[in-house]
């Protein structure tokens, strides 16, 4: 919204999608990247890791509302795939990502907002997706120490 409480849409977004300019195409999910990198290289020092496509697509909600977090605008969805893509080396369909977009809108965790040729997406209460977020992480936490301690056994 604006100042004076209208909706609308910037000169520069409206650029953006009228030219399909992006400035900032290169460095807009860099963020995320810069998290991921931090955590692995913290837990897999000296070595290479990689994500595997179905435990991102079984936390793709919760990757969804972080990558929104992180984004520095320019969230729309071709925008959420290629960070995906880039970050955590998953090649997801648009078939498997806007339903997922579309159900954490209808859940009231994104709000959608329609520019011209394309949907751009924040988080619509940092509540209640910090939340969502939290608790998939102490559910990944506790499954990886089940691991761990199951090593001992082998």
């Amino acid at each position: 919204m604006s100042a004076n409480g209208q909706q609308g849409v910037s000169v520069e977004q409206l650029y953006r999608e009228l030219t399909d300019a992006d400035p900032a195409a290169e460095t807009s999910g860099s963020q995320s990247g810069e998290v991921v990198d931090a955590v692995t290289d913290q837990l897999f020092p000296g070595q290479s890791f990689r994500f595997e496509e179905q435990l991102i697509k079984n936390s793709l909600d919760e990757l969804l509302l972080v990558l929104v977090a992180l984004r520095d605008g320019d969230t729309h969805g071709k925008g959420l795939m290629e960070d995906l893509s880039q970050v955590f080396d998953a090649r997801l369909s648009p078939g498997t990502v806007y339903p997922r977009l579309h159900d954490l809108e209808d859940d009231d965790l994104l709000e959608m907002h329609e520019l011209v040729r394309t949907k751009e997406y924040r988080l619509s209460d940092d509540g209640d997706a910090r939340s969502r977020i939290e608790t998939a992480m102490r559910q990944h936490l506790a499954l990886g120490f089940v691991f761990y301690s199951a090593l001992d056994e082998l």
